[in-house]
C-alpha cells in the first residue's frame, strides 16, 4: 500500500464493503486536546487516538531515557489497536490536523508492529473539511479487533547508533531550523543537535495548500542534502514523533522503500539532551 492517500481515494474506499479502518491522532504541543478536536467533528467512522497516552508509553522523568514519547510496550500497543478495531486483514488510514507530522507517527508504529497496510491522508482532516465532504460528530461502536503487534519490522537505533549514523551516514534532524541551531529550545533540557545532524523541517515536505510535495521535489530536497538511493539514514526530532515523517517522505520520495526504510531515533532529542555526557552542537 502505498504511504499516502488522497482524500478521494479515501471517499471512495468508505464506500466499499470492506471500508479502511480510520484512525484520528489530532495532537499540537501545548494544546489544545485531540480529543476536543474530535469530539466536535471527526471523519464519519473514525477511532481518536491519544498520542501522549495511546501512541507512547508513559516518560521517564527522571533520566529522559526513551525520551518525552518512548515507544508504547507491544502489548500496551496491541491492547490499543485491538480496541480501535483493527484486525489482521484491516486496512488503516490515519489523519492529523493536516501536516501528517503526527499521523505519521501512528503510520510508523503500525508499520513497527509488522502491519503493512497503513497510509496517511494527505492533507488531513483540513483538507477534508476544506472539500466539503462529511464529517460527524458520531462515535462509532466498534467490534474488536485481532491485530498481533510483532515489533520490529522498522528499524530504530538509540543515542549510541544516531551519534554513529552522523558520523558515518547522514542524520536528518526533522526540527524547525531555530531549534536545530540551538537558538531556541521551549521543551527540552539543552539547545542544539547531535554533531553531524542535517537539517531537514518537516514542515518542508508539504506546500503551501498543505498537501505533500510530489514524490520528484521530495527526492530533490533529500538530494539536497546529501540523501541519495542506497544512503545510509536516519532521522530523529524532539520526541521521535515528527521524525517519522521524514521517515515516510523518504519513501514517498522513493529515497527509500518499505523493503529497506529509512532508521528512527525514537529516543530523540529529549533523551540525547537530557544526558550531559552526550555533546551538543550549535550553529
Amino acid at each position: 500500500m502505498r504511504a499516502l492517500v488522497s482524500t478521494s481515494e479515501l471517499a471512495d474506499s468508505l464506500n466499499d464493503s470492506r471500508p479502511p479502518v480510520l484512525l484520528d491522532v489530532r495532537w499540537v504541543l501545548g494544546g489544545p486536546p485531540g480529543r476536543e478536536s474530535y469530539v466536535a467533528g471527526h471523519l464519519p467512522g473514525a477511532v481518536f487516538l491519544d498520542l501522549d497516552t495511546d501512541l507512547a508509553a508513559h516518560p521517564d522523568t527522571g533520566t529522559g531515557k526513551g525520551g518525552r514519547h518512548p515507544l508504547p510496550k507491544p502489548e500496551d500497543l496491541q491492547d490499543v489497536l485491538r480496541a480501535a478495531g483493527i484486525r489482521e486483514d484491516s486496512t488503516v488510514v490515519v489523519y492529523d490536523g493536516g501536516n501528517g507530522s503526527v499521523a505519521a507517527r501512528a503510520w510508523w508504529l503500525l508499520r513497527w508492529a509488522g502491519h503493512s497496510n497503513v497510509a496517511v491522508l494527505d492533507g488531513g482532516y483540513a483538507a477534508w473539511e476544506q472539500e466539503g465532504r462529511s464529517v460527524t460528530t458520531e462515535i462509532p461502536q466498534l467490534e474488536r479487533g485481532d491485530i498481533v503487534v510483532r515489533p520490529g519490522a522498522m528499524p530504530t537505533v538509540d543515542a549510541d547508533g544516531a551519534a554513529d549514523l552522523a558520523k558515518n551516514g547522514v542524520l536528518l534532524d526533522a526540527r524547525a531550523p531555530e531549534r536545530y541551531r540551538g537558538e531556541t529550545e521551549p521543551i527540552d533540557p539543552r539547545a542544539g543537535h547531535i554533531p553531524g545532524a542535517v537539517n531537514a523541517p518537516f514542515a518542508g515536505h508539504i506546500n503551501q495548500e498543505g498537501r505533500w510535495l510530489p514524490a520528484a521535489e521530495l527526492a530533490d530536497r533529500f538530494r539536497s542534502l546529501g540523501v541519495h538511493q542506497g544512503s545510509e539514514v536516519g532521522a530523529y526530532c524532539g520526541s521521535g514523533v515528527t521524525a517519522s515523517s521524514v521517515v515516510l517522505a523518504l519513501e514517498v520520495a522513493g529515497v527509500t522503500d518499505p523493503e529497506h526504510p529509512a532508521v528512527l531515533y525514537p529516543g530523540s532529542w529529549s533523551e540525547w539532551s537530557s544526558d550531559p555526557e552526550r555533546p551538543a552542537e550549535t550553529g
